[in-house]
This record gives C-alpha cells, sequence and structure tokens, in this order.
C-alpha cells in the first residue's frame, strides 16, 4: 500500500568537495550521475496511483549478533503514507534503510517501482536515486549559507527550488549561516535539500525524537505538505503514536524483526493483535477474566481503550472506585479500582474525587 519524477538539470556543483559535503553517502550518491552502477532516471519508471510502489519479500537481514529482520514482507501503493512502530530494537530503522538501499540484505527481495533495489554492497555508493532516506543524525557543513547548503544536490529551477524552500519553512532562512540555527531548522534544511534530488519515497528516520513541541508541530506539518502537495510518498519510523495515527494511510507493527500486525490506524488502535501492538498505539485495559465477564466481554477480548468505558454517577452495572483524576488539558483520566484489578477511563469531564463510588459501562 503505500510520487512524480522529472527532468534532470545539468549537475552544477557547487557541492565544493574541499570541505567535506556532510551530506552522508546515500544522499552525495544521486549527485554522481556518471556512477558505473547508477542507472539513468528513465530505468525507474513512476508507478501510477492504486500501483506497487514497494514490495519487500521475505527480507532477512543477519548481524554479527544475530537476526535483525526476520522475513519482512509488505507491500505499499504510490502516494500511501507509511509508519513503522515498534520497540527499541525491533528493526524499524534496519528496515528502513534497507528500503533506501543503504543496508544490504541477507536474503530477500526489495522492489521499488518494479525494480530491485540494490543494497551498498551492489553499488559504488549506497542508496537509490528515487529515495531520500533522512537519518536521525543529519549534519550541514559549518558557517556555509542556507542557499549553498541547498544548492549542493539541487536539480531542479529556481522556481521549483523555491516551491520546496516554502514547503519545508526554510524560505525566510536561505541568507542565514548553518551555525546560526537551531535543531528543528537545520533539520527542515536537510529535508528540503533531499527534496531538490526529485525523490518519489521519502524515508524519515524518527524525525521528531529530538524536536521540542513547536518545532515538532512544524515538522508534522512539513511532511504532511510534502505528502499532499508534491505528491511524494513517505515512510516514517516513530514511538509515538500521536504522530502516526493522524498522518498514516498503514501502519506496520515490528517486534523483534518480525511484521506482527500491519493495516489502517483505526484497525490496530481499535483491534490489536495483543498487548504490545495496543501500548505501541496508545493507552490500554488490560482486564482479568473476572472484569470482562462483569462487563458482558466477549471471553477471548480482554484489551479496552480508556475512551471504551463510560462512567455514571448512578444507575445499574458493575461499581467502581475512583483512585486518581488526571487532567490532561482536553481530556481528564480516571484510576478506577474494579473488582481484581484497576482500569483507566479517558472522558471530557471528571466531577468525581478520589474515593467516589461510580458505575462503569461500555461505550455504545
Amino acid at each position: 500500500m503505500p510520487v512524480k519524477a522529472t527532468s534532470n538539470k545539468p549537475q552544477a556543483t557547487s557541492c565544493k568537495l574541499q570541505a567535506p559535503c556532510s551530506l552522508q553517502l546515500e544522499v552525495c550518491s544521486y549527485k554522481l550521475a556518471a556512477s558505473p552502477n547508477l542507472l539513468p532516471l528513465a530505468a525507474y519508471p513512476l508507478p501510477l496511483p492504486h500501483m506497487s510502489l514497494l514490495q519487500v519479500s521475505d527480507l532477512h537481514i543477519n548481524a554479527a549478533t544475530g537476526p535483525v529482520l526476520r522475513g519482512i514482507s509488505f507491500e505499499t501503493e504510490a502516494l500511501k503514507n507509511i509508519a513503522i512502530a515498534g520497540a527499541t530494537g525491533s528493526g524499524k530503522s534496519t528496515l528502513l534503510k534497507a528500503i533506501g538501499g543503504l543496508a544490504q540484505p541477507t536474503s530477500g527481495k526489495i522492489l521499488f517501482g518494479g525494480k530491485r533495489v540494490l543494497g551498498p554492497d551492489e553499488r559504488l555508493l549506497p542508496g537509490h536515486p528515487q529515495i531520500a532516506y533522512l537519518s536521525q543524525h543529519f549534519e550541514l557543513r559549518n558557517n556555509y549559507r542556507v542557499e549553498e547548503e541547498l544548492e549542493c544536490l539541487n536539480q531542479m529551477s529556481e522556481g521549483e527550488a523555491a516551491r520546496i524552500y516554502a514547503i519545508c519553512e526554510v524560505d525566510h532562512l536561505l541568507k542565514r549561516r548553518t551555525d546560526q540555527l537551531s535543531g528543528g531548522e537545520k533539520q527542515r534544511i536537510v529535508t528540503a535539500r533531499l527534496l531538490t534530488t526529485r525523490p518519489k519515497l521519502l524515508l524519515l528516520d524518527e524525525p521528531f525524537s529530538n524536536l521540542d513541541l513547536a518545532h515538532k508541530q512544524v515538522m508534522q506539518r512539513v511532511i504532511n505538505e510534502i505528502s499532499t502537495q508534491l505528491e511524494i510518498t513517505c515512510m516514517l519510523v516513530t514511538h509515538d503514536p500521536q504522530d502516526s495515527l493522524p498522518w498514516a494511510h498503514h501502519i506496520l507493527i515490528m517486534r523483534d524483526g518480525l511484521v506482527v500486525q500491519e493495516g489502517t490506524p483505526q484497525a490496530l488502535y481499535h483491534h490489536p493483535v495483543d498487548a504490545y501492538a495496543a501500548g505501541l498505539l496508545g493507552k490500554y485495559n488490560e482486564l482479568s477474566t473476572t472484569q470482562a465477564d462483569a462487563l458482558g466481554m466477549q471471553k477471548n477480548h480482554f484489551l479496552l481503550r480508556p475512551e471504551a468505558i463510560q462512567i455514571h454517577s448512578s444507575g445499574k452495572g458493575p461499581q467502581a472506585t475512583v483512585e486518581a483524576v488526571l487532567f490532561y488539558g482536553s481530556y481528564y483520566e480516571t484510576r478506577l479500582r474494579y473488582l481484581d484489578g484497576s482500569l483507566l477511563v479517558r472522558t471530557l469531564h471528571a466531577e468525581w474525587k478520589p474515593g467516589d463510588q461510580l458505575f462503569i459501562s461500555l461505550t455504545a
């Protein structure tokens, strides 16, 4: 499930190699059109919407310490954004690098636009000319003007590049020097620089992990604009469900090198395969058999989101005791003592206090 190609502008190397370009090999590989391992852009046809953009088949990657990816298979369409969620060490970043041609598969196959993505052992410089990869550890050259950095890989006309800079919200920074920028501004400049190479797929590895709230909101807006305005498919790795649920068309849940569940955000949020998958997308209750029976739940369904429970000050049904009430701005969370365990309930209002006896039921 989960882009638009264009002309090859002659390469004017403002990326002077006397000062290392600090662009990471996957980026600089786009520059060397004369490389014997680099196919012309025409060799990478652009899939139409609703056609397969990316196919990953039985992908395995082994490291010295053991397997990292163990038989990953999935397929994406053009213009459908994918989020990859999983615990630290589950293989998310390795999968992203393999898709970008930056990690060598031990076995299996990755097809982009119907053609196999070559690993770093098969190319002079790692990477794919139509796949851009934004690392967590991006860099800019020191004491350069932003406009000089952005020209380094630019394959676009002045007007096209100006549109990219506006979408990435860096057009007001062009005359600044790179040592005068915040971390969030640097990240958006690196993103804009990647986009000037005309990628069809943008891979983002934990793009929000080092940002404060203000810069995170800007970056979220930028990524959304990249998808909708530039028609570039995006795939990102994240730990925060709020980064993926409102944005992704499809989510992959990874654990120990495997995809344990995949589907739409709605399907995965409301129907997680287990407690691990549930916890990656938000808070949840894991009910005991006694609690589930009292609420009339199905025998095989013991995972419940906090907003799936209603609280009543009077009425019939199971009773619970308020243990704590927490205010989160737009909602409250109430922790209840219920039979042989606790329950977490999310509501818009909370007129109760610790010690109160309340009635609970399932949301209709």
